[in-house]
């Protein structure tokens, strides 16, 4: 792996994760829920950024450094998967059955579509 491509992926992680906190804790404190809207959104925009940066580069369009500084470096620190499993898992364990399996089955439908879409976007260009 080169220098710079390991640089671009560092730079991505840095911005990446505290956009993730921040994005949590904005949704988080404008849904007096118990459900993890934030990861929820977190994840699902952050399944369509890399769908389309995945479009872009499958284009042509994008090239090496950016796909790892965006893709692996923002799209790695910015969705959490162990985060959402975290959350389901504590929804499940306090008898909240039904919302686990909501959060479970909206979260994988949802980021499996925005990553679709978001390929299919970015491979318009």
């Amino acid at each position: 792996m080169s220098a710079p491509i390991l640089l671009a992926v560092a730079v991505g992680g840095f911005f990446g994760a505290p956009t993730r906190f921040l994005v949590d804790r904005y949704v988080t404190g404008r849904f007096a829920s118990q459900l993890p809207w934030g990861t929820f959104l977190v994840n699902a925009s952050g399944s369509l950024l890399l769908g389309v940066l995945a479009g872009l580069a499958l284009a042509g369009s994008l090239p090496p450094l950016l796909v790892a500084g965006l893709g692996t470096g923002f799209c790695g620190a910015y969705t959490t998967f162990s985060t959402f499993s975290f959350e389901t898992l504590r929804l499940a364990e306090s008898g909240r059955l039904a919302e686990a399996g909501a959060n479970l089955l909206a979260s994988v439908g949802v980021g499996l579509a925005a990553a679709a879409a978001g390929v299919a976007l970015g491979s318009l260009a």
